[in-house]
């Protein structure tokens, strides 16, 4: 039997080989309650799984927020998972996930938690486009073969930004500083699976005045990369000529942004291209992660105005 450290280790690890560990849970099915279908969440954005305890309602709160807990001394809101994805769970709201992710912590009430799979990033394809844009992706569960159960892999950073908006959604020019001049012909390259992050991505860099290339994946990013290098090399330019910096995601269908990095930071061609991670996924560990596979900085979404110093650091430093 592995050892409580044993288990850390290899989950630890599982930065190092494209893999992850998905939390399967049920919310529910139909108006009967049948045909209940398995959905995901990342367990790094886990921080403990509980029975639902009870929940003061809070006057005027939105639909499918059920109101708030006290759990050991701090107050997290509570929203209805199966109501917001439009499902009715069979046995009642049994099982409370409280998260951490996106500078938050909040939680999410679900009927079931069936158990946690350990994954590859090749198993997860993208759906984009698919239940009103939140499910980022849909997991092979048993691997490639005929008859592997699917998982819905929610897109909980778009489901909290609806449900509970920012203050500001716009972003200020004034407060993003100066604009940040890149050489002539050069691009940031961005990869990030969700929309509502592309989005407000694209703002930032816009509002900083850099030109990018946006992709979907880190697979997308990889290939769009050694596209963009074969036409410098063509050209007779340098990579860096045509790529400034990368800014990857982590958590993304197919390749991860761990193993883009690591992609990079290997290869004789890419090394001087400095890459920042943009992620919800925030913690020390998670850091520790970054630092392990070359990254040069992290910076945790969202907020545009610490992406932009992020980005003017890493610049900076790069042109020294």
């Amino acid at each position: 039997m592995k050892s409580v450290q044993q288990e850390v280790d290899e989950r630890s690890n599982l930065t190092n080989s494209n893999k992850f560990e998905l939390l399967l849970f049920r919310l529910g099915g139909d108006a009967n309650g049948e045909h209940s279908e398995l959905f995901g969440i990342n367990v790094f954005k886990i921080r403990e799984i509980v029975a639902m305890p009870e929940v003061t309602a809070v006057a005027g709160s939105p639909p499918h927020m059920l109101g708030v807990v006290n759990l050991r001394g701090q107050i997290i809101t509570v929203l209805d998972l199966p109501g917001i994805v439009g499902v009715t769970p069979k046995t009642g709201l049994n099982i409370m996930l409280v998260t951490e992710f996106a500078r938050t912590t909040q939680a999410f009430a679900v009927e079931s938690v069936d158990e946690i799979v350990r994954l590859d990033w090749s198993q997860v394809l993208t759906a984009e486009g698919t239940a009103g844009g939140k499910v980022t992706s849909i997991a092979r569960v048993d691997g490639d073969t005929q008859n592997t159960r699917l998982a819905q892999v929610l897109d909980v950073e778009t489901i909290l930004r609806e449900l509970v908006p920012p203050e500001r959604e716009d972003i200020d020019p004034e407060t993003i500083g100066p604009k940040v001049l890149l050489k002539p012909g050069a691009v940031v390259l961005a990869a990030d699976d969700s929309v509502v992050a592309r989005n407000l991505i694209e703002k930032g860099l816009e509002a900083m005045g850099v030109h990018f290339i946006m992709t979907k994946s880190g697979k997308e990013a990889w290939d769009r990369l050694q596209s963009i290098a074969d036409g410098a090399k063509a050209e007779g330019l340098q990579i860096t000529d045509r790529v400034a910096m990368v800014l990857t995601d982590l958590e993304m269908p197919e390749m991860d942004g761990f193993t883009l990095t690591r992609l990079i930071k290997q290869d004789p061609r890419f090394g001087k291209i400095p890459v920042v991670i943009h992620s919800s996924l925030s913690g020390k560990t998670n850091e520790d992660h970054v630092k392990g596979v070359g990254a040069d900085a992290y910076v945790a979404k969202f907020s545009a105005e610490d992406l932009a110093g992020t980005i003017r650091s890493v610049l900076g430093k790069a042109a020294a």
